[in-house]
């Protein structure tokens, strides 16, 4: 076989030698020494496979592994896996989920009584449930589920529809002979120009030359691109020309044909096949089968919209004419016979002789004689939160027009009536509910059923979506998805048992066993919080030292700073570095060691409408993670019975007569026939 060439840099005999006691002789071009590492790794290599060590040396300084993604970190090769433990680039996005059903109940003491009484952080559930409502509420888009409530905007009178959606020429630019009028209107769509004055006159083939060869013009980048296609296109239509001209034409008219085809030459704009001639469509109809013509539109159609040859919504009568056309047959339980020759697809087929005349005929409130100020206005929520289950999980509007065979066409006529009509285009829920009352419209209790499980349809699924440092994600999910949060019902925070009739009663069962501290939710963060406790003594003059040097803190030399800054936790650090300029400096010290990093991307847009992404700058944070918990014990606090003694809700009845069992309520003629306990168990006949 042939003889492999060594490698660039290496030798010959040291290719293929991988001895540390090697005794070679030295020779040009076939072998070098034997040397050792010079990071005193222990390897032994010859001289010429240095470099390739050194990609492989674990004493070797290499960057991170996520060098690309932030981290500024070098280290040893050998301590790289060590490093992804604590890599500040390395994160993790808590992909925890739950549910949360809405209320189906008009009328819910609990939730109406919770949102009289002033807010609290130490209502977990409460808290929980306001936070899930709000991201719920900022994501609910009217307008996908209201079209027909949205504002109209005005627009002008005259359209031109020529042009298509865009007023663009042969190579993508504007048309330079648009009339001023129609540069000054209005703008409905930044994609969408509408027109307003006269209509702009369709362009000859001479202005079509000339804006192709103008070099004022938008996307001239893909000028090439543009001709190239069309040349290709071109040069298969004079192709097609030539063939049709040689089968009419006889090899006896040679004099003829050199006549014929001047003569075409100079009328070629008025009788050509290409799409950029006039009266293409026309000669089309006229000349070639039905299933060639639309075979030229399916390829042709990008270009014809282009030179304006068509419009984007073609009308029904220039619709695709369809001529003979048989239907393949299908062997199924239910045979379906379709027309062999139809020509009109979009009306219902039925009976042609007798056709019945289509009545519109609407059924509506107006009917029953009521005006629509008597009638009771929608929920606007509800109504969202219905609508958004029927289009995100059962597929289909609650009123939508939709089609069973691809025949017929059901129309939806359900409307609403809501107070707030009409919305604004870009209105969510939370918009239209910023000014209206407070209120909780779903469950305070919530269920841990992941997206991998089946679940109901009729609830809405969350996500924690915090991220954290890799070894932080561990004590995050422990802690607070696992301890706190799966035991909100009932076992880490305890409601009464009277809730259902209104009470707001609600009292925490567990602190930490080793923090003096209580748990808090932040509404600001979305996320539990540990608040330490502090006693009242250490309060004891602190107020008046404040008000005499409110930045007694701040007065501290920066090293001590530093120092105490080191004992806080990640929800601490990222709370302090908002305090002022200087502890934002004490706290972006510790950021390499505690906090994270993340690359920011903005989406760049060119002016040929295209766009993409790039990651700007590098975003240092630190988490959400409070000190980490390792146990919890019971808190000394009253048991519940206690608060049922003096509970308004629990109301007892005195009963001073006394009351007949179920036995006693016959007559005593079959009390006595039933007097031994025998009697009792016996099947009565």
């Amino acid at each position: 076989g042939r003889n492999k060439r060594p490698p660039t840099g290496q030798h010959k005999h040291c290719e293929k030698c991988f001895s540390s006691r090697c005794r070679a002789p030295i020779e040009i071009s076939v072998s070098c020494m034997v040397i050792n590492c010079r990071l005193h790794c222990g390897a032994v290599f010859h001289m010429c496979k240095e470099e390739e060590h050194k990609l492989l040396c674990p004493q070797e300084k290499v960057p991170c592994l996520n060098a690309e993604y932030g981290c500024p970190f070098s280290m040893l090769r050998f301590k790289l896996a060590k490093h992804l433990e604590v890599c500040p680039a390395s994160t993790v996005s808590c992909s925890m989920e739950w549910n949360r059903w809405p209320l189906i109940e008009t009328k819910t003491v609990l939730n109406e009584n919770v949102m009289k009484e002033p807010y609290s952080e130490e209502n977990l559930d409460l808290s929980m449930a306001l936070r899930d409502q709000r991201a719920l509420f900022n994501s609910l888009k009217l307008a996908p589920l209201f079209p027909e409530l949205m504002e109209q905007l005005e627009a002008p009178e005259v359209v031109d529809e020529r042009l298509g959606l865009e007023a663009e020429g042969a190579v993508g630019g504007e048309c330079p002979d648009m009339s001023s009028s129609a540069l000054a209107s209005d703008f409905t769509d930044p994609n969408v120009r509408v027109f307003s004055g006269e209509e702009v006159a369709e362009m000859t083939q001479a202005e079509r030359e000339a804006l192709a060869k103008d070099q004022n013009v938008a996307n001239l980048g893909k000028y090439n691109a543009w001709e190239s296609m069309f040349s290709k296109d071109k040069h298969s239509c004079k192709h097609a020309e030539k063939s049709a001209e040689t089968r009419e034409t006889t090899s006896s008219q040679k004099d003829g044909n050199k006549m014929a085809n001047a003569e075409e030459h100079l009328n070629h704009d008025i009788s050509g096949l290409a799409p950029w001639q006039d009266g293409v469509l026309e000669r089309l109809r006229s000349e070639v089968a039905s299933k060639d013509f639309n075979m030229y539109l399916v390829h042709h159609g990008r270009m014809l919209l282009q030179f304006g040859q068509i419009s984007a919504c073609t009308p029904r009568e220039k619709d695709f004419v369809y001529g003979s056309l048989e239907p393949i047959p299908v062997q199924t339980l239910h045979s379906f016979k379709v027309p062999t020759s139809y020509r009109a697809i979009r009306n219902r087929i039925g009976d042609s002789i007798k056709e019945k005349k289509e009545e519109t005929k609407g059924i509506d409130t107006s009917d029953l004689g009521v005006t629509n100020d008597d009638i009771s206005k929608c929920d606007v929520v509800m109504a969202t939160l219905v609508c958004s289950l029927e289009k995100e999980l059962k597929g289909k509007f609650i009123s939508e027009t939709f089609s069973d065979d691809g025949i017929s066409i059901h129309i939806g006529t359900q409307t609403y009536l809501f107070e707030s009509t009409p919305f604004k285009t870009s209105a969510s829920l939370a918009d239209v509910t910023a000014e209206s009352k407070p209120c909780l419209k779903f469950h305070l209790q919530a269920e841990s059923v992941t997206t991998r499980h089946n679940k109901a349809c009729s609830a809405f699924t969350f996500l924690c979506h915090h991220f954290f440092r890799r070894d932080e994600f561990p004590s995050h999910f422990k802690n607070v998805h696992a301890d706190i949060q799966s035991s909100l019902s009932g076992w880490f925070e305890q409601r009464c048992p009277l809730s259902y009739l209104g009470c707001t009663y609600s009292q925490r069962k567990f602190r930490p066993a080793r923090q003096k501290a209580k748990v808090t939710y932040s509404q600001e963060l979305s996320t539990f919080t540990l608040k330490p406790e502090v006693s009242p003594l250490l309060y004891e003059g602190v107020k008046t030292n404040l008000a005499r040097n409110p930045e007694s803190l701040s007065s501290l030399p920066f090293e001590i700073l530093q120092h105490i800054a080191g004992f806080l936790d990640s929800l601490a650090l990222s709370q302090l570095a908002q305090v002022s300029h200087y502890m934002r400096e004490v706290c972006s010290t510790l950021l390499q060691e505690r906090g994270m990093v993340s690359l920011k991307w903005e989406k760049k847009t060119y002016s040929h409408g295209g766009s993409s992404w790039r990651a700007r700058k590098k975003v240092w944070q630190f988490s959400c993670l409070f000190s980490t918990v390792d146990s919890w014990c019971f808190d000394d606090i009253p048991s519940m019975s206690e608060h049922l003694k003096v509970c308004p809700f629990y109301v007892t009845e005195q009963k001073s007569e006394p009351v007949p069992l179920a036995r006693m309520c016959g007559t005593k003629e079959q009390s006595q026939e039933s007097s031994t306990l025998v009697s009792i168990f016996l099947p009565q006949p």
